[in-house]
């Protein structure tokens, strides 16, 4: 492969063209291609990563995202994708129905999340309250 080559592969890999299209574009053998941007460290990892910064690849695969024009910028290709990504990332989750209370039966401070009416800090002190309220 001559220097222009070389310089086209590494433009086109971070453009996220695969290597099929880049070996037609170019005119070599797709191996060929493939060995070059495994030696150079444009493989398909380092692709994903690059079109992931730029938003023009799935948040979870890497699948390159295909974006409806005057419509918010996907993250994700697939509900499947997004279900697995927030489930592998709970820290990115921007919680904000926490509320504070203390516990009926022991008089624990708690959180919870989402209930703004919870009384007890767990079910045994829930078990423990009705027992003594029923007899």
């Amino acid at each position: 492969m001559t220097i222009i080559q070389k310089r086209k592969v590494v433009y086109l890999r971070e453009k996220g063209e695969s290597y099929a299209a880049i070996a037609s574009a170019i005119g070599v053998s797709e191996n060929t291609v493939k060995s070059y941007c495994r030696r150079s460290g444009l493989g398909s990892g380092a692709v994903a990563q690059i079109m992931q910064a730029v938003g023009e690849a799935c948040g979870y695969c890497g699948e390159p995202l295909h974006h409806t024009p005057g419509a918010k910028k996907k993250r994700f290709c697939s509900d499947h994708c997004r279900m697995r990504w927030w489930a592998k990332h709970p820290e990115a989750i921007h919680r904000k129905a926490i509320y504070h209370f203390t516990c009926s039966t022991c008089g624990k401070p708690f959180e919870s999340y989402g209930n703004s009416h919870r009384q007890y800090c767990s079910r045994a002190c829930y078990g423990l309250d009705r027992r003594h309220n029923n007899g």
